[in-house]
């Protein structure tokens, strides 16, 4: 009887053994894939965000491209000028381009927004990221809406006004029914122009 115990004993430790050996080396064979996976897609991942934001940048500048050919005309037509932690994109004609970013009502907005050269009439808004009520506050990300803000004056401040009141050359309309977001977007555009072009013209 106690040898069968002991036997017994003997073979539960050589079980629980195999087990964590199995587990080890499953573990490390599933740690090299992962790792072996994120090294094979991270430089796609960084290169689509790089093609992403040059795209964007494009856009808003209104420089012409075709999708295979952006970054050789973003490279040879956009200037890339740093200040401090403000980054500026700088087309031939003087306009000039910035990313903003900011707190919506449900989620960060992010986007790109370009001036004339005379450094406060907006040429274009691009919206590339929000987390909006759809057909509400998400109208933001919406072209229509956006084209409202082309000739629009960042000075003193953009002024956002109820749907159809907008006449100044400092005002835009606000979406109707989504307070809150518009709320939101004016005062993350207002805030980001004014820090960037506070770094600018320090320069």
């Amino acid at each position: 009887m106690h040898d069968n115990g002991l036997v017994c004993q003997k073979g539960g430790v050589r079980s629980a053994l195999r087990i964590i050996i199995f587990v080890l080396i499953m573990g490390t064979i599933s740690g090299g894939l992962l790792v072996g996976v994120n090294n094979f897609t991270e430089p796609l991942v960084l290169m689509n965000e790089e093609l992403k934001l040059k795209s964007s940048v494009l856009d808003v500048l209104d420089i012409p491209y075709e999708k295979s050919g952006t970054i050789a005309i973003f490279d040879s037509r956009v200037k890339v000028l740093k200040k401090n932690e403000y980054t500026f994109y700088i087309a031939s004609d003087q306009s000039v381009a910035f990313e903003f970013h900011g707190p919506g009502l449900w989620g960060p907005i992010s986007g790109i927004a370009s001036l004339e050269k005379d450094l406060k009439t907006i040429r274009n808004i691009k919206i590339t990221h929000q987390e909006e009520t759809p057909g509400l506050g998400g109208r933001i990300a919406e072209t229509p809406y956006l084209k409202q803000f082309r000739g629009k004056s960042i000075f003193p401040k953009l002024i956002f006004k109820p749907e159809g009141y907008a006449m100044g050359v400092n005002e835009v309309d606000a979406i109707t029914g989504a307070t809150g977001s518009s709320r939101a977007f004016e005062k993350l555009i207002n805030e980001n122009a004014q820090k960037y072009l506070s770094a600018l013209r320090g320069r």
